[in-house]
C-alpha cells in the first residue's frame, strides 16, 4: 500500500459563522491510499474547537507511514482495527484513512460502497439540509434567497434568535432544524422549543454545553420538539449516553472515526429508539461522497459541506435540491479533480 498526503485550504462561498466562531477558510487534508494500482480517498478537515489542524493530522500520518504502508487491505474494518490503538487519540486521522480504505476497498470489489456493504438506495433517501450560518438578519435572509432549499439547518446562538426565526419563516415554507451550538441554557431551550415549534421548527440540536449532559433529562421532559445530540456524540460510547437525554444523534465520520465506528454507533442507536443523522464537517466531495453511502441506515442527513464552498479540489456525487444523485461508479464516487 502507498499513503499520500493532499493537503488544501477550501475556500467557502461565505463568511461562515456559528456561536462560537466564524471562518473563511476551512483547512482540509485528502489522504490517499493505493493498493496494486487502485487509489482510494479519504478526508478530515481541521477544527479548532477539538484543536485539530493539517499540521497536526500529517504529523501523525508521517509517523505511521511505515506501519500503513505494510498493510495489504482486505477488509476496512480489520484495517480500522490495525490502526486503532495508535489512533485512539487521533479520530480525525483514522476517519480519513477509514473512508480512504473503504473507497480502495469497494473499488477492489467493482462495487459502489452501499452496494459492497450489501445496502440498496431507494427513491425515499434522506435529503440534506443547507445550512444557514449567523450573519445579520439581512444577510441570512440573503443567503437563503441565493439558495432556495427544501431543508435548512439555521445556526443560533444569539441574542435575537427567535427573531431571527421568524424572519426568515416569513420567506419561506421550508423546513426548519436549528442549532444553538452549545449556547442556550435549560429555561432557554425549553422556553424556545414552543416558540420554535410554533414556527414549524423540526428539531433542535445541541441547545447546551457538552458539559451539561446531567440537565439534558429535564429538557427531553419538557421541550416541545425533539432534541439532537452533536457534541455530546462524538465517539461510540456515547451513544448510550444520550438515550433519555436526546431524540436523536448526530454522528461524525472525524469525530468517531470514520464510517466503521459509524456503523456500529448507528446499529446501536436503533437498538436504544434514538434516531439518527450524519453531519458533516465543511469537507469537499470526498468526505461529502463517504457520507452518502450511508443513506439507506439515516433518518437525518446534514451533507452540504461541498455546497459552502467556493473551489473544489474533487468531484463525487452530486447534490440538487437537497436530493443526492450517485454516478454509479465504485467506491465512493469521489476523485481529486
Amino acid at each position: 500500500m502507498r499513503l499520500r498526503l493532499h493537503p488544501f485550504n477550501l475556500t467557502l462561498k461565505h463568511t461562515f459563522t456559528i456561536s462560537r466562531l466564524s471562518r473563511d477558510v476551512q483547512p482540509s487534508l485528502i489522504v490517499e491510499l493505493e493498493q496494486d494500482g487502485i487509489r482510494g480517498f479519504g478526508e478530515a478537515t481541521a477544527n479548532s474547537y477539538y484543536d485539530i489542524t493539517v499540521a497536526s493530522m500529517t504529523e501523525v500520518l508521517k509517523k505511521l507511514q511505515s506501519k500503513i504502508e505494510a498493510y495489504t487491505l482486505n477488509n476496512p474494518e480489520d484495517f480500522w482495527a490495525y490502526l486503532h490503538d495508535d489512533l485512539a487519540a487521533h479520530p480525525f486521522v483514522q476517519c480519513a484513512l477509514d473512508v480512504a480504505a473503504h473507497d480502495l476497498w469497494a473499488k477492489q470489489r467493482k462495487q459502489p460502497l452501499y452496494a459492497a456493504w450489501g445496502l440498496s438506495l431507494s427513491d425515499n433517501l434522506p435529503i440534506t439540509n443547507y445550512t444557514i450560518g449567523i450573519a445579520s438578519i439581512d444577510r441570512m435572509l440573503a443567503k437563503m434567497h441565493a439558495m432556495p432549499w427544501p431543508i435548512y439547518k439555521i445556526k443560533l446562538g444569539t441574542k435575537q434568535d427567535l427573531e431571527i426565526i421568524r424572519a426568515l419563516r416569513a420567506r419561506t415554507d421550508a423546513v426548519f432544524r436549528v442549532d444553538a451550538n452549545c449556547a442556550w441554557s435549560v429555561q432557554q431551550t425549553i422556553d424556545y422549543s414552543h416558540a420554535l415549534k410554533e414556527l414549524n421548527v423540526e428539531f433542535i440540536e445541541q441547545p447546551l454545553a457538552a458539559e451539561d449532559l446531567d440537565k439534558m433529562p429535564e429538557v427531553y421532559a419538557k421541550s416541545a420538539l425533539p432534541l439532537a445530540a452533536d457534541e455530546n456524540c462524538r465517539v461510540a460510547s456515547d451513544v448510550a449516553r444520550c438515550a433519555g437525554k436526546f431524540h436523536i444523534i448526530n454522528i461524525k465520520l472525524m469525530k468517531c472515526g470514520g464510517l466503521t465506528p459509524a456503523r456500529r454507533m448507528i446499529a446501536e442507536a436503533r437498538q436504544l429508539g434514538i434516531q439518527v443523522m450524519v453531519g458533516c464537517m465543511t469537507e469537499s466531495s470526498v468526505g461529502i461522497s463517504a457520507i452518502a453511502h450511508l443513506l439507506p441506515l439515516l433518518d437525518y442527513v446534514d451533507m452540504d459541506g461541498a455546497l459552502l464552498l467556493k473551489d473544489e479540489p474533487a468531484r463525487g456525487v452530486e447534490i440538487r435540491d437537497g436530493k443526492v444523485y450517485f454516478s454509479g461508479v465504485s467506491g465512493t464516487g469521489a476523485s481529486l479533480i
